[in-house]
């Protein structure tokens, strides 16, 4: 039981993760905790359009070797989008 507990906690994406991957994937770069401050602003706001998103999909279906809902990239916050691709790892995990 603390195996699969310790694997859910480590498969969550966290705002620092999504940070590092906004700035790899698309050349994005937010300080983590801003993002995670202004949670429910619109990806656009911190300059990231739907094919940076896409690639940050990619990114964590290939890490986390499961496959994320199809509207993952529809996501339009930070906020929405950590709650979707967490609730499918922890499912998947």
């Amino acid at each position: 039981m603390t195996d699969q507990l310790d694997h859910q906690v480590a498969s969550r994406v966290t705002y620092s993760e999504l940070s590092d991957l906004m700035k790899r994937t698309a050349g994005v770069v937010v300080d983590p905790q801003e993002l995670e401050q202004r949670s429910a602003s619109g990806f656009d706001s911190f300059g990231l359009d739907s094919l940076g998103l896409l690639g940050i999909v990619a990114e964590l279906e290939k890490r986390h070797a499961v496959g994320l809902p199809e509207n993952a990239e529809k996501c339009k916050t930070p906020a929405e989008f950590l709650a979707l691709v967490n609730d499918a790892l922890t499912k998947g995990a």
